[in-house]
């Protein structure tokens, strides 16, 4: 016979975290299960996250929320990617675009036969055989066409979104309320556990005592219930991540916005550029080993477009994951489970992959260790590989300007990546490792980008004859450039589809 099922969730901390898990929940689990959410307006969030992956498309997909309407109560704008400037040599500049590169052709990937073509010395760049790179370029967006064949590149466009991350757990938490989820305003001062180390109840600061079956921890790096309370431990990353600090200050917007994130190399780190309707999110994130959070601050403020809208701000953190995100009755989300730098955006990502995982996994009051090993397990392997995708940007560099990066040229990496590199470097190839988040598209583009040339390619493109291989690589390139002619500008494509109230 099975244990009770769990009736009452209760959310510890606000912010994305808090309420992207109070909106799922409260869509997904509600009536069986009533969703409460603790926040102190006293402790407010971080709240700097601007910049997404595309899967945040199906996750407001999942809780049937209006695309339009999202974007303009987020002042958001729309993704095709992230440029870097000055990653691997200074002057350089590439795009890590979604979506595809080429088409597969004889059960390879289209990269493949562009690598025969390159060093043949007759291809173009690769970022032109791809939709999304050649769209992001030209300042061009759309969503997907209904109206054109499905082979088109135009009927399947991949893009995220830039908003005001604030506004978007506003956003969340009118959605989770219409739909039952209760907020309480108040700070947790006591956590009281009964036999078995697992919690019973959280006492706020009011003396209000408030009970649950499972509890989801979104109180930021502190982890109040994973860490402070069940003591889940860390694991420390910044010898691959070295970045521990990150600087944030918001501009006016100078010009259009672009359809894609900056992300430039700096001294000591590197800046990101987040362009939104109404303003321009820049931060810079660097370690603290080689530059002050003052000269840091001053350099940001150097390099913004236009005016600033606020006083800088420094955010301090340690790159790492907890040890476990699972612990007993508490589920850690957000920075409580653990932070990877905002490099490729994975941060909210993270966030809806840890919900949808307890989802999958959820329990009855019973608490299987199984189901608690399994999301435990996965949670590993997913920020695991994240990991290393950042860790890629670091490591493949040619620079030796700066001592920052003299440290990421030269230190050792995890062997994953390694061998990862290895195997790209002899010949191109590359293998999605299950369900990790970055698939084969992101690693060529960022590979490349980072100058890591294959030696050699697949055999079975030389099988391929001349006239042949250069009509497909040539036909690709034709292709992508009509498509994105016909494409609007991503400003005009805003207007006409989501344009924010003043």
């Amino acid at each position: 016979m099975s244990d009770p099922p769990i009736q009452d969730i209760v959310i510890v901390g606000g912010g994305t975290a808090g309420w992207m898990a109070a909106a799922a929940f409260s869509k997904l689990l509600s009536p069986a299960c009533s969703v409460r959410l603790i926040e102190s307006e006293e402790i407010g969030t971080i709240g700097v996250g601007e910049a997404t992956v595309p899967h945040l498309k199906l996750f407001n997909q999942v809780l049937e929320i209006d695309e339009a309407q999202f974007v303009r109560e987020t002042f958001g704008t729309f993704k095709l990617g992230i440029q870097f400037v000055d990653w691997a040599r200074i002057g350089d500049c590439y795009v890590h675009g979604f979506g595809q590169i080429g088409h597969e052709y004889g059960l390879l990937p289209f990269h493949q036969y562009w690598l025969k073509a390159n060093a043949q010395g007759w291809a173009a760049e690769i970022g032109e055989y791809s939709l999304n790179t050649a769209a992001a370029a030209r300042g061009k967006f759309m969503v997907s066409a209904q109206d054109v064949p499905r082979t088109s590149p135009l009927a399947d466009i991949a893009y995220a979104y830039h908003f005001d991350a604030g506004l978007y757990a506003k956003f969340l938490r009118r959605y989770a309320e219409a739909r039952g989820a209760k907020r309480t305003e108040g700070k947790v001062v006591q956590v009281v556990q009964r036999d078995g180390g697992f919690i019973d109840e959280i006492v706020l600061e009011s003396g209000e005592r408030i009970a649950g079956d499972l509890f989801v921890d979104c109180s930021g790096f502190r982890g109040l219930l994973i860490e402070q309370t069940l003591h889940a431990g860390y694991e420390d990353w910044s010898r691959w991540l070295p970045c521990d600090r990150a600087v944030a200050v918001p501009c006016e917007n100078v010009g259009p916005p672009t359809p894609y994130v900056r992300a430039t190399a700096r001294e000591a780190g590197w800046t990101w550029r987040i362009p939104l309707q109404h303003r321009t999110g820049n931060g810079y994130v660097y370690s603290s080993r080689y530059i002050s959070d003052d000269e840091a601050a001053a350099n940001l403020l150097r390099w913004l477009d236009g005016a600033p809208r606020a006083e800088p701000r420094v955010l301090r953190f340690t790159g790492g994951r907890r040890k476990k995100a699972w612990v007993k009755n508490v589920v850690a989300l957000g920075l409580a489970s653990g932070f990877l730098e905002p490099l490729e955006s994975t941060s909210i990502y993270l966030i809806q992959s840890g919900i949808a995982r307890l989802v999958n996994l959820f329990p009855d009051r019973g608490f299987s260790q199984t189901l608690i090993d399994r999301y435990n397990a996965q949670t590993d392997f997913e920020i695991e590989r994240i990991r290393d995708f950042l860790i890629l940007h670091y490591c493949a560099t040619e620079r030796d300007d700066t001592p920052f990066w003299n440290y990421c040229r030269t230190m050792e990496i995890p062997e994953p990546l390694a061998q990862t590199i290895r195997l790209f470097r002899d010949s191109g190839r590359f293998f999605r490792n299950a369900e990790e988040l970055f698939a084969l598209t992101s690693w060529v583009e960022v590979m490349i980008g980072q100058r890591i040339m294959p030696q050699s390619w697949h055999p079975v493109v030389d099988l391929l004859p001349e006239a042949k291989l250069r009509e497909l690589v040539d036909g690709v390139r034709t292709v992508i450039g009509h498509c994105v002619d016909a494409m609007p500008m991503h400003l005009q494509f805003i207007d006409r589809c989501c344009r924010a109230a003043a």
